[in-house]
């Protein structure tokens, strides 16, 4: 898989929203094909959250995936994307973690959100906080940080998503090739779940690591060992 020059929009409703219509009307995309919006006014995040983007201010942006891994391997490539934009964030001197199943966190608050939903192979939506101020931060209902709070400086976001781009491919490169074991390691060495009691769809227990395919190992608060595949981590 090649990923494409990005294809850039000044304003667009959501990218993934219009790459899956573009599929559904039959455009013939190759893989590796990205859809880039400097403004996205309807975003959308896992359990339908809503991502804004003004102009200049974050990159939000879509790649198609035609890949032929099985449906059991596709669970782990949203945690191949996320260990690419933690390795951008490290070569800009950010200590980055993920946060299962696929955020990426600075400092503990959330920089990256990701989505992927299947349509003629899949859509992978990235949404990574650049030149978002403390204000802005502020008044997200949840954590929030970005490139520009860490280190005090602004960047053009075509030039990021272009270095994004090479981490990215590096990262969904290798699960290509081997699942999430090619994951697994990096991916337990920066998850700030592991270990952690959590809460995650009405279960609570410590999680003890991560399977074959990416999904959760939990020891509930009654000793019982379950697997998590889905859900809202706490």
């Amino acid at each position: 898989m090649q990923l494409q020059k990005p294809q850039w929009h000044d304003e667009l409703l959501s990218t993934n929203t219009t790459l899956v219509e573009w599929l559904r009307a039959g455009r013939n995309l190759p893989d590796g094909f990205v859809l880039a919006a400097r403004s996205q006014t309807a975003g959308r995040g896992r359990y339908e959250r809503r991502w804004f983007t003004r102009p200049g201010r974050n990159l939000t942006f879509s790649a198609l995936l035609r890949s032929e891994a099985s449906p059991l391997q596709f669970l782990s490539l949203p945690q191949s994307a996320a260990l690419g934009v933690v390795a951008y964030l490290e070569e800009n001197g950010l200590a980055a973690q993920t946060k299962w199943p696929n955020d990426v966190l600075v400092g503990g608050r959330k920089i990256c959100g990701i989505l992927a939903e299947r349509c003629g192979g899949v859509v992978l939506g990235i949404g990574l906080n650049v030149n978002m101020d403390a204000d802005e931060a502020a008044s997200i209902g949840q954590p929030a940080t970005s490139l520009r709070i860490e280190t005090g400086t602004e960047r053009d976001v075509e030039r990021a998503l272009d270095e994004l781009l090479v981490h990215l491919q590096a990262w969904i490169g290798r699960w290509e090739k081997g699942g999430f074991a090619a994951l697994s390691a990096a991916w337990e060495a920066r998850c700030v779940n592991l270990g952690q009691y959590i809460a995650v769809g009405g279960r609570t227990g410590v999680v003890l690591g991560f399977g074959s395919a990416g999904q959760m190992l939990l020891r509930e608060d009654d000793g019982t060992r379950c697997e998590v595949w889905t859900g809202e981590v706490a």
